[in-house]
């Protein structure tokens, strides 16, 4: 899969495409049935299936801390559009030009002389463009002259509710993660990088695999009981998402405690997956009060694991 970034590297794409256009946070079901179309329709047409998105997305851009917080990073998009299928994954720098370029324009100079589109499919609520001006009936009248075809993707539903990533976000804060892996069609999980941190959790006995989140906000705060695993192993744990206000912390990340873990992690990826909350994250009034609590917390995740056994 290629990925393009910037608009001038969409000179590279030299055969008509069948794109998907999105924020597509959380690839949940309902994005996949959008996205199965595309490739089918790719096929029928001879054409590259390709998905299009922004970096950051639109609402970031406009509502900086504001913005509804992120199910998956860059990353995490970029390899879960790649498993699918596509042969493009067009992320575009979402910044003044791209925010203040009119829907017509979109749609004559990305859409049709850069990515070539013969095909386009897009959700039922879909608004792109300067102010959101453009629209699904917008693209009905532009497809004719521009020969390409526009196919308007319905809702899709599970147990009658609109699968969303609005919906999906609700369900993590409500620590249903059952109902967020139906609605996604995988467990809820995040990934990074194990990095060197201050190393306060192995003075306490608990020591912590530290990974950056690389949200502006996360989905998830609080403690967990969780499982991890890199390319050869995985282990169960307890996780910590947030800012560490115990140890004056400035920026969310994730910490995770690995029961029985003795090898070095420092570089390598982790996939954590959670599985309930255990507590809310609060600031302790020493490190001793912390260890006591993170005790608790590893023999109340045991208990859960122990019981789902």
């Amino acid at each position: 899969m290629i990925l393009l970034r910037r608009c001038h590297q969409l000179t590279c794409v030299d055969r008509p495409t069948v794109a998907t256009i999105g924020n597509f946070d959380g690839f949940h079901l309902g994005h996949q049935a959008i996205f199965e179309f595309v490739l089918e329709q790719a096929k029928q047409l001879n054409a590259s299936p390709a998905l299009i998105t922004f970096e950051p997305s639109p609402k970031e851009y406009f509502s900086g801390k504001h913005a509804p917080p992120r199910i998956y990073p860059f990353r995490k998009k970029f390899e879960l559009a790649r498993d699918f299928g596509f042969e493009f994954f067009v992320c575009l720098n979402f910044q003044r030009n791209l925010s203040n370029l009119s829907a017509v324009d979109f749609v004559e100079k990305i859409l049709h002389d850069s990515l070539k589109i013969k095909g386009l499919v897009v959700g039922d609520d879909f608004r792109f463009g300067y102010k959101c001006s453009g629209n699904i009936d917008l693209l009905r009248q532009m497809a004719d002259d521009l020969d390409f075809h526009i196919t308007n993707k319905n809702t899709i539903a599970l147990d009658f509710k609109r699968i969303s990533s609005t919906l999906i976000r609700t369900k993590l804060a409500e620590n249903k993660f059952n109902e967020v892996a139906e609605l996604m069609g995988r467990p809820f999980t995040m990934s990074g990088r194990v990095f060197h941190g201050d190393k306060k959790g192995r003075t306490i006995g608990f020591p912590t695999a530290n990974i950056l989140l690389h949200r502006r906000n996360s989905p998830l705060s609080g403690v967990f009981a969780v499982s991890a695993t890199n390319n050869k192993n995985s282990w169960q744990g307890v996780a910590n998402v947030g800012f560490r206000p115990t140890v004056n912390g400035t920026r969310q990340q994730l910490e995770v405690h690995l029961f029985d873990c003795q090898q070095d992690l420092y570089g390598q990826r982790l996939e954590v997956e959670f599985f309930t909350k255990l507590r809310d994250e609060v600031k302790f009034p020493s490190f001793d009060a912390l260890r006591q609590q993170i005790d608790l917390d590893v023999n109340n995740a045991k208990e859960f694991f122990s019981q789902r056994t």
